[in-house]
């Protein structure tokens, strides 16, 4: 069996070699400690491989557990073009059950394996080369009596002696296999030994043409994405990967980030795949939610950084032109969109694009006001977010034109009281302070801003809500005042709710005093 030709509707892909997917996840990936998925999260898993037209399912163990064989053949049943395949030891009564597990498929496949390195032969297999090498013969040929696609496995090829090696694989080629997996089980090799394994194999062994050669890198030393890199630049054209690089240990080669190195990098790797990339977002999702696996942030293609920016000189860059720092577009992988993330580290012309997508332009000098606060926001808060900045602006807007404001607070609480604040207030430019006490720290904020400024409102109104999620969250205060039946609410906010509080409370003050000034003119 040769490898597929590329696709006549692809023209892009016309003078490059296709690269078949062989999708792991709900197999060596489900073997991650803890991450069990049920057989209708594997039925929805299916249908999205499916829909993202990945090539093999490796849908699972059938001999290993009642469930798993009823997981492989209910998607045998319901898959439509991809191939359905579940894994067997050489023994034929895994193969016999792995055999009626893909039975209702219409393109199934038995992927069969035996270890071949001489530390799993003698103590985990406990046979010699000789038992070894009769076992893939009788492996593959009764797994031919079943599908006509049969891939065979060195397991721990990579730590296998190559003659050894290259034997076994040609009892496997002339048993009818027709896809050879040369695994690194262990995580153990390097892009430039695998790569070179691969290429040897190829040279060496007789009728390699006739099959299609697969790698399984496990990603021990991180290595397992350009691990299988490297054999496909040697003449392997099937990855075997994992969505999130789910799987033993470290893991496998992630799926999305083997997809999509190929396809950002087709000018020096002239190879493609029929990966939909635009739902590999969706997948990456699908998977952490399933095995209770979070995606690490920085995790490349699928990660919640992967296309945000928080850099001032970056978000500079990318305002400028986008590939100064994506080489590709998250559209791509299904993200929406380059997120500019707000932070300490942004710039103006950052901080000024994000107050226009969100509705505010700003003249230069109100600008660089809202820039400075945002910038004292982001020193006191790890994470700004859009609900933060919103808070900021229409609380800079609001006392823009304010008689009375807040420039310093104190509050001393606890457990033993009273409570008390320190406050000091600009009114019509003259500074003010005084220390008051009362019973809890709202109170006695407010009790100093009463004696600083006096009046006869009365509060109506008291309530304090987060912005946005976390401990370091801003608080959002809101405050109504009455008096002679005008009221007003004025809102505050701030990562301090005490700060968000007093400036709540002068806020609703300001506006209690223009309405009664419009009212005494009326």
């Amino acid at each position: 069996m040769t490898a597929p030709t590329p696709s006549t509707s692809d023209k892009a892909a016309s003078a490059k070699e296709r690269v078949l997917i062989f999708d792991t996840t709900m197999r060596d990936g489900e073997q991650s400690p803890g991450a069990s998925m049920t057989i209708r999260e594997k039925l929805e898993l299916a249908e999205l491989l499916q829909e993202m037209k990945v090539d093999i399912c490796e849908a699972g163990f059938a001999a290993s557990s009642e469930g798993d064989f009823q997981c492989v053949s209910q998607i045998a049943e319901l898959a439509r073009d991809m191939v359905i395949c579940s894994l067997a030891r050489s023994t034929l009564t895994d193969i016999d059950r792995a055999g009626e597990a893909v039975r209702k498929a219409k393109q199934p496949r038995i992927h069969t394996f035996i270890s071949t390195s001489p530390v799993h032969m003698k103590h985990k297999l406990k046979m010699g080369p000789n038992a070894v090498l009769e076992a893939i013969g009788a492996s593959v040929t009764h797994s031919r009596k079943f599908v006509g696609d049969v891939e065979w496995s060195a397991e721990d090829a990579t730590r296998t002696e190559f003659d050894f090696l290259c034997k076994a694989i040609d009892v496997a080629i002339q048993s009818g296999a027709t896809v050879i997996n040369v695994p690194d089980t262990v995580g153990y090799s390097h892009p430039a030994e695998y790569g070179a394994l691969i290429r040897r194999l190829i040279e060496n062994i007789p009728n390699s043409d006739k099959v299609i050669w697969s790698t399984h890198c496990h990603n021990d030393l991180g290595l397992a994405v350009a691990n299988s890199l490297a054999g496909v630049i040697n003449g392997a054209r099937q990855i075997e990967c994992a969505v999130n690089g789910m799987g033993e240990r470290a893991g496998n080669a992630a799926l999305e980030e083997c997809v999509m190195a190929l396809k950002v990098r087709g000018d020096s790797m002239p190879f493609y795949t029929e990966v939909v990339t635009q739902k590999l977002a969706r997948a990456s999702k699908m998977v952490s939610s399933i095995t209770g696996f979070p995606v690490q942030y920085n995790k490349a293609i699928v990660g919640k950084n992967a296309f945000a920016h928080e850099s001032g000189i970056h978000q500079d860059g990318m305002l400028k032109h986008r590939e100064t720092y994506e080489i590709m577009q998250p559209e791509d992988v299904g993200v929406p969109s380059t997120s500019l993330i707000m932070g300490k580290l942004s710039g103006r012309n950052a901080f000024r694009d994000k107050l226009e997508s969100l509705g505010y332009v700003l003249e230069a000098a109100a600008l660089n006001d809202a820039f400075k606060r945002f910038k004292d926001l982001a020193d006191k808060k790890k994470h700004v977010f859009d609900e933060d900045i919103i808070a900021l602006v229409d609380d800079q807007l609001a006392g823009a034109q304010e008689k009375i404001s807040l420039t310093k607070l104190r509050v001393m609480a606890g457990t033993e009281g009273p409570q008390s604040a320190e406050i000091e207030l600009s009114i019509e430019g003259e500074i003010r302070s005084t220390t008051a006490t009362g019973n809890g720290p709202v109170d006695a904020v407010f009790n100093g801003i009463r004696q600083l400024c006096p009046h006869t409102a009365v509060l109506e109104l008291y309530q304090v809500n987060a912005v946005t999620e976390g401990t370091d969250a801003q608080a959002t205060v809101s405050v109504r005042l009455a008096d002679q039946g005008l009221v007003a609410t004025g809102k505050a906010s701030d990562p301090d709710t005490l700060v968000a509080s007093a400036r709540a409370y002068v806020h609703a003050l300001n506006k209690l005093e223009v309405r009664r000034a419009k009212a005494m003119a009326a």
